[in-house]
């Protein structure tokens, strides 16, 4: 099939839809070419997550069962672990996890194993996407050899592109649909055919020169984010050692219509983006001999903020004339920002850890996160605990880690005996100011 017979299948809508990991990046682009008319094929290795899908039911917060009800009531949307029937669909959209080693190299396994599958069942005129964060590089040196593997040929006999997610779940202003797509395709005919297929789900599609420009264009996108948050969380540290509220002075900076940007410090990093990605651009630079200092720099002050916190929670104690070991401390907040269930690297978790390591006896409550589940790098095993009043009292310490809506926060200083608030989320508290360590 040339790819002008596939561009006009799919602007027919008679083009099959396949999107690998049905996570929240998946998911989401299912939701938005199911709306758009097309027929979709949904993969994943969870049979818990296709299952429930199939029952209409939804695990991902900001997705409702309602619309994953809608989604398979139209008859467009199947889910399946079975990779075999990936030589259905025309179009495949890989969703899958990219995450470091502990050597904060990549983690390229899931992209490698989903690349394998894909070559399996590859036949002629199918187009291959690669969605997951990763180095500029990865479609053409990882993906494509194995691809071509099969005898066929890209341009040729099937198509390849780029194309990063944007997802940022709990945004009220953008969605999947309306956050514009960067594409770029290994050349000219699978640009075509990559940008004529996102055309029919997203508003706005950025075609760009190739498959590497897309990859970087992420990449830059969240090292920005990574260094600007490494500069206000530093920031934070001295102009608490100066009395100066870092919090009121980004106010100020604000107000300023142009040349400034507000960041805002925290607990550390979360999410599945910039707690990352920087780090695969650093590892691919030292194959160029070169140091991306201001990557690694930024890395090492957001990784040592969950310490930080802990240092401040641990001299606020001692003024208490109490140690952190044998303390009861509570931690306000799972997810890695407010109003989610996205627990994906959680400052909060690192945070647990820690607590537990020095001895305190660590509960945690996240009105959006019921229980923990296992991850890459954590098993807690906790169950959220109710709040009341009583229950608050009854630890030595509050963290609020999180700065979830649902949360009354002059209820909480009221009953707390400490509060450390690491989002400045008390601050329009108006009583029991002295019991709030802001870190």
């Amino acid at each position: 099939m040339s790819s002008k017979h596939l561009v006009e299948k799919i602007q027919q809508k008679q083009a099959v839809i396949g999107v690998i990991g049905l996570g929240y990046v998946g998911l989401p682009l299912v939701r938005e070419f199911v709306r758009g008319g097309m027929t979709v094929m949904g993969f994943d290795i969870d049979p818990a997550k296709v299952k429930s899908l199939r029952d209409g039911r939804s695990y991902i917060e900001h997705i409702p069962a309602a619309t994953v009800k809608e989604m398979v009531g139209s008859g467009l949307f199947t889910a399946t672990t079975d990779f075999a029937k990936l030589t259905i669909p025309d179009c495949i959209l890989i969703c899958v996890p990219t995450p470091l080693t502990k050597q904060r190299e990549p983690d390229m396994q899931y992209i490698e194993k989903t690349t394998d599958a894909c070559a399996k069942t590859l036949r002629k005129g199918q187009l291959i996407v690669l969605e997951s964060t990763t180095y500029p590089g990865t479609t053409r040196e990882v993906m494509l050899p194995v691809l071509e593997r099969t005898g066929l040929k890209v341009g040729k006999d099937f198509y390849l592109a780029f194309s990063p997610e944007r997802e940022d779940p709990g945004r009220k202003d953008y969605s999947t649909r309306t956050i514009p797509k960067v594409v770029g395709g290994f050349d000219p005919e699978s640009l075509a055919a990559a940008v004529a297929c996102y055309s029919m789900a997203i508003e706005t599609v950025v075609p760009v020169s190739s498959c590497e420009a897309a990859e970087a264009a992420k990449i830059l996108e969240n090292t920005y984010r990574c260094v600007n948050i490494a500069l206000v969380n530093e920031l934070k540290i001295l102009f608490d050692r100066m009395g100066i509220d870092v919090w009121e002075v980004i106010r100020a900076a604000s107000t300023k219509p142009f040349g400034f940007t507000p960041f805002y410090p925290g607990p550390g990093l979360g999410g599945h983006c910039i707690p990352i990605d920087p780090f695969y651009l650093s590892w691919k630079a030292r194959q160029y001999g070169l140091t991306t200092r201001f990557i690694e720099l930024a890395g090492e002050v957001n990784v040592e903020m969950p310490r930080y916190v802990i240092s401040r929670l641990m001299d606020a104690l001692n003024e208490r004339s109490k140690a952190l070991k044998g303390c009861r401390v509570l931690v306000l907040g799972l997810a890695y920002k407010k109003d989610i269930d996205d627990c994906r690297e959680s400052p909060s978790l690192e945070l647990i850890e820690l607590l537990k390591h020095y001895g305190a006896q660590v509960d945690y409550n996240d009105p959006h996160v019921p229980h923990t589940h296992k991850m890459r790098e954590h098993d807690l095993r906790m169950t959220s605990r109710a709040i009341t009043p009583r229950m608050l009292a009854s630890y030595d310490a509050v963290i609020i880690s999180t700065d979830h809506s649902r949360y009354d926060y002059q209820q909480i200083v009221d009953n707390a005996q400490l509060v450390i608030d690491t989002r400045n989320a008390c601050k329009n508290v108006h009583r029991g100011r002295r019991k709030i360590v802001k870190a």
